[in-house]
């Protein structure tokens, strides 16, 4: 994971106000790991996810590249700038949340995540959905793609994992960015309004139009896998 300034922080500052979708984020994180484990988080930002879960008693290593970010995080949890610097075998659960979407070479990073989990730990990775859905807000924040199912299915098995399960979210979430592409300006900004607009009225009802439409078509994917033998 290449260190470098992160250009997306302010679109990362008004997301935090989505509450219940940083809530079902928060939740799913909690799901798949167990008191007592340690956890790591891939891309922390400023721990927007990660503080919340020390709060919570679970033990926390925040890998966060942007100096700016990781440094909002020193004295609170452990903060690193990479992978090297993370013993080998030493978490229980690893989670990245919108962030292997910005890495060009996908496969290496999730190679070198697997090297650090334990022996049964867990992935979770939540990514952003389908390159048609592709707009200048994942421009200005700088993804390098968006995924499908299969896509996603295949750069985590060819690092080594098996996949346990891969679901679509937010089915209404795909016609939102649809709408926000026939509209699009360029400019790749948040309209802070309507994110909370969406999030709140919404976005509770996405999820459970979720239950149905998870392996055709959503937002984003959600994809939980373990180590595959050596």
């Amino acid at each position: 994971m290449q260190q470098q300034a992160y250009s997306g922080a302010e679109n990362l500052e008004v997301m935090s106000e989505a509450e219940n979708y940083n809530r079902f984020l928060l939740d799913t994180v909690r799901s798949h790991v167990r008191t007592g484990g340690r956890i790591l988080d891939f891309g922390a930002g400023g721990g927007q996810f990660a503080l919340p879960l020390a709060e919570l008693g679970f033990e926390v290593t925040a890998l966060e590249p942007d100096d700016l970010l990781r440094n909002r995080l020193h004295g609170r949890i452990p903060a690193v700038a990479g992978p090297d610097e993370l013993a080998d075998g030493s978490f229980h659960c690893i989670y990245s949340l919108n962030v292997l979407e910005h890495i060009p070479d996908d496969v290496a990073a999730l190679t070198q995540l697997r090297s650090k989990l334990t022996t049964g730990g867990t992935l979770l990775i939540y990514v952003p959905a389908f390159p048609l859905l592709y707009t200048s807000m994942d421009a200005k924040v700088g993804h390098v793609r968006r995924y499908t199912r299969r896509t996603l299915i295949a750069a985590v098995r060819t690092a080594g994992f098996t996949v346990e399960s891969c679901s679509y979210v937010d089915s209404l979430g795909f016609f939102a960015t649809l709408l926000f592409k026939v509209g699009d300006n360029g400019s790749g900004d948040i309209n802070r309004r309507a994110l909370q607009l969406y999030d709140r009225a919404i976005f509770p009802v996405s999820r459970v139009f979720d239950l149905v439409t998870r392996r055709w078509f959503g937002k984003n994917l959600l994809l939980i896998a373990r180590p595959g033998e050596q």
